[in-house]
């Protein structure tokens, strides 16, 4: 019995903490799943790698309550989208648009890519090609005998 108590407590703890407060849910269930929906795909604009759902900074409770606020006022969930980047800025999205100076971050990274490989294969070009060793002359070769014969005694 106690080990079950054990596991259910570790499985319970494993359970993403979010942190939307009580008084922050909306008495309509279908407006509060949209405000959820909405809310994990902003970003806390002070911890950055969080969505507003699951931050606990003040200013992700104020996100969370406006959007919850637009959504009792009636809007749909892109103009609430809408409403928050018009504040904030495209920063605050999770999955930002590729359109305008986005479309630069987003190719960015291939063509930094290509180019590096492309560097890498002209440096593999222009190096020479490995000679192989010249032969030892008749002198060096006699002189190379008698070192090894004074080694073998």
């Amino acid at each position: 019995m106690r080990a079950a108590a054990v596991l259910l407590a570790a499985m319970l703890a494993a359970t993403p903490a979010l942190a939307v407060q009580p008084d922050e849910v909306l008495p309509d269930a279908e407006l509060e799943a949209r405000a959820r929906a909405i809310s994990r795909d902003l970003r806390c604009p002070v911890c950055q790698g969080e969505n507003i759902d699951e931050s606990n900074a003040p200013i992700s409770r104020d996100l969370r309550l406006y959007v919850r606020e637009r959504l009792v006022a009636g809007d749909d969930d892109d103009a609430v989208i809408d409403a928050v980047t018009d504040r904030f800025g495209e920063f605050v999205l999770f999955d930002p648009p590729a359109t305008g100076s986005t479309v630069i971050l987003w190719l960015a990274g291939p063509a930094m890519a290509l180019l590096g490989l492309l560097i890498a294969w002209a440096f593999v070009r222009q190096r020479p090609a490995a000679t192989s060793p010249d032969s030892l002359s008749a002198e060096e070769s006699a002189r190379l005998d008698r070192i090894m014969r004074d080694d073998d005694m």
